[in-house]
C-alpha cells in the first residue's frame, strides 16, 4: 500500500490578509544577537610563568626521549651495518 495514499492532499496555501498599515509607523526590530561565549579572565603574569615553566619541563622531557630514540637507531645501524660488512667478508 502506498503510504501517500492514506493522507488527504495538503491544503492550498492560503496567505493571511495584511494590516493596513499606520500612520505612525515601528521602526524596524533590532536583529536578534547571540551572546558571546563565556571567556575567563587572562591569567596573572606569575600563573603564565608558572604554566610556561610546566610546559618547558614537558616538552624538554620529550626531547630527552627524542634524543634517546635517535642514539638507539644509530646504535641499531651500526649493528646492522657491521654485522652486514663481517658477513660479506666470509
Amino acid at each position: 500500500m502506498n503510504p501517500y495514499m492514506m493522507y488527504p492532499p495538503y491544503l492550498p496555501y492560503v496567505q493571511a490578509p495584511q494590516q493596513p498599515s499606520q500612520t505612525a509607523q515601528q521602526p524596524p526590530a533590532a536583529p536578534y544577537y547571540p551572546l558571546p561565549p563565556f571567556m575567563p579572565p587572562p591569567p596573572t603574569p606569575e600563573q603564565e610563568i608558572e604554566a610556561l615553566e610546566a610546559y618547558k619541563t614537558e616538552i624538554e622531557e620529550e626531547l630527552k626521549s627524542i634524543e634517546a630514540r635517535i642514539k638507539e637507531l644509530r646504535e641499531s645501524l651500526t649493528k646492522e651495518s657491521g654485522g652486514e660488512s663481517s658477513k660479506t667478508e666470509k
